[in-house]
């Protein structure tokens, strides 16, 4: 099965206490109840910066204008159990943008320090790549889920020779 596109973007800002990421409380759907990044599904006929552009717009009201997006890498979610649930994910940051973040029907935003992010109330795969794609990055990860659709089984990073895959075991 085919894995949906879908974008994230991290919008990041410099504070006197360091650097923060807007994240949001999910309300709805896919990932309720959880901290998640900003983004969703790529529309047929958009590119993916179109596509997290958009998403931004909807769940935030930010506005980002595309020239404004940095590349943060890709990651792939597998769910064996779940193969409809399939993502291929395109990561982006961002320092620039228009507005102040809203709540919307679907997410509360919220800023975050980068150096203590609130991993426990996210999907378990975050610790894998998030901090180092915040730090600047380009992350390239396949990360396979287990049969609960929540634990991570293993995490491959394709890009790096010799590291191969990294069961992690880890329960929440």
């Amino acid at each position: 099965m085919t894995a949906a596109p879908v974008t994230l973007c991290f919008a990041l800002r410099d504070t006197p206490d360091g650097t923060e990421v807007l994240l949001g409380l999910k309300r709805t759907g896919f990932g309720l109840g959880k901290i998640v990044g900003i983004g969703g599904h790529v529309e047929p006929g958009e590119t993916d910066a179109q596509a997290v552009v958009r998403e931004v717009f909807e769940e935030t009201g930010l506005v980002v204008a595309e020239a404004d997006l940095s590349h943060a890498g890709l990651v792939e979610f597998i769910f064996p159990a779940r193969t409809e649930w399939n993502m291929s994910c395109r990561l982006f940051t961002t320092r620039r943008w228009n507005g102040e973040p809203a709540e919307s029907r679907e997410i509360t935003p919220e800023w975050f320090s980068t150096t203590d992010l609130p991993l426990e109330r996210m999907w378990q795969d975050a610790e894998h790549w998030l901090p180092p794609a915040l730090s600047g990055e380009t992350i390239d990860v396949v990360v396979v889920l287990n049969d609960d659709n929540e634990t991570v089984a293993s995490v491959r990073y394709p890009d790096e020779q010799g590291k191969g895959t990294q069961g992690t075991g880890a329960q929440r």
